[in-house]
This record gives C-alpha cells, structure tokens and sequence, in this order.
C-alpha cells in the first residue's frame, strides 16, 4: 500500500534514525502509522555562502490509529538539500563486525574515537501469543568511513529484555548532483527479535568536532544559501503483520521543506 505524504522537516535529522526526517511538532499518518516528531538544527542562524559546524536534535515516536504493535522501520532512501554535508574525512573509522553482539559500554569502548552522535530509543517487543514487552536503549552514532563519494553511517541500539541483542542499522550518504539535491541517504534497518520487535521512540544529537591536517573539523555542516532547505523522501517503508507466507508493508513518499536565516 503507498500513501503520500507533505513533510516540513528538519535538515540532516535522516542522519540520525536510519535517515529518516524529522518535522518541527508535527504528527503524520499513513494507512494505520501515526508518526509523531520533533527536531531542528542549531545554531539556527547559518552563513548564506560557507558551510559552518551545526548539530542536529531528533525526536519523535511511531504509534498506530488502534493503539496496537507498530509495524517495523526497514528501510528508508531521502534526497537531501546541496545546501547541506556530511565530513567524515580523517575522522577515525568504526567497522560494522565490531559493533555486531557488543553492549553499548563494549561498543563504545571499541570505537571510541568514531563515535558521532548518541542518543536514546525505546522499543516494543511482541512474540505470538504473548503481550507486548516495551524496553529501552541507548543510541550510539559512530563513522563508518569514506569510500569515493559514499560515507558510512551506523547507529548502535543494545537491548535487554525480553532478549539480548544489539540492533545495528547501517547508512549510507552518497554525494549526488540531482538539481536541488546534493546527498543520497540510504538506510536499512535489521530485524529486531525476528521481525516481532519496533521502535516506539527516539531521541538524537548528532555533533561532532575533530581535527584534521591540523584544522578543526565538523561532522555535519550546512548553509542557509536561499532561506529554506529542501529533501524528498523517494521512499521509506514500515513492514507489516504477516499474513499467511506474505509481509504487508507501507512505503511513504513526500517533499521536506524547512526555513532557515541566513547570516553574513
């Protein structure tokens, strides 16, 4: 089932939750998903022709109409203003295999120096015949390096209960030349618990600062060239119950606009 949506979002929030982007207080629904957001980027006066250091916040959470278990986040392609970018050059590198069935303390101590953002998430478990078990996570970023115009991304979730597992999602930025569009993210989001597991919140800060050559350097930097900020999400899709052998799934689409004020 496709349903169409019109966002008004944040730059850069899709950096954050296996890419998607976040609105300033506002909820959005398609077929039985409510999404409820919240985030921006600061500071939020930015220079109209030079890209300077910001941060993103993300939060938000994933309900249904009903009331029942959400459908699970899997996958999500966002176009991405030229206006913004994402430096991981001489940042150091964390690879997939060592953040795989870590805690979030031994991930954190694996890779202590790729690390880019951090936050926190809360999840729903739901196995057949058994009520849903909500538990919590820290949220880690770390730099998964540069590869040609690609950049690696992955965000770290460790849960306890009512299994032990860590949830690794992985990003990948690529730098395009699409009109208005400057970066492609695309995210793709495991299987918690087998497919019986959904994320219910979410809240991020992506900021980092490292030198490089011997000038400072930002992770993620933005400038405000025309007073507004452009994405389209191609796509992002929630799975569904299965019924029978077949999984249903919902796929929104929309354009993204923020403001932003320009300075200088």
């Amino acid at each position: 089932m496709r349903k169409r949506l019109m966002w008004t979002l944040a730059l850069g929030a899709a950096f954050a939750v296996g890419a998607t982007a976040i609105a300033t207080g506002q909820i959005f629904q398609a077929g039985n998903i409510v999404l409820n957001a919240d985030g921006g980027v600061t500071p939020k006066a930015l220079p109209k022709k030079t890209m300077a250091p910001v941060t993103v916040h993300v939060s938000g959470s994933i309900s249904t109409k009903g009331g029942g278990h959400p459908p699970s986040f899997r996958e999500a392609v966002i176009d991405f203003d030229k206006n913004g970018a994402v430096n991981a050059k001489g940042l150091p590198v964390c690879k997939g295999g060592q953040l795989t069935a870590r805690s979030t303390a031994a991930a954190e101590k694996a890779c202590p120096k790729a690390i880019v953002g951090s936050g926190s998430g809360e999840f729903e478990i739901a196995f057949p015949e058994q009520g849903p078990i909500k538990t919590t996570s820290p949220l880690v970023l770390f730099n998964g390096g540069v590869s040609g115009k690609t950049t690696t991304l992955y965000i770290h979730a460790y849960l306890t209960r009512p299994i032990t597992t860590a949830v690794v999602t992985t990003v990948k930025l690529t730098k395009v030349h699409a009109g208005r569009y400057g970066i492609r993210s695309v995210s793709k989001v495991p299987e918690i618990a087998g497919g019986a597991g959904s994320t219910l919140k979410f809240s991020l800060k992506v900021h980092r600062l490292f030198t490089y050559k011997g000038h400072q350097q930002s992770y993620v930097t933005a400038r405000c060239a025309d007073g507004h900020f452009n994405a389209k999400i191609e796509k992002a899709v929630f799975n569904e119950e299965q019924t029978g052998s077949v999984t249903g799934s919902t796929t929104l689409t929309g354009e993204i606009i923020k403001t932003c004020k320009s300075k200088g």
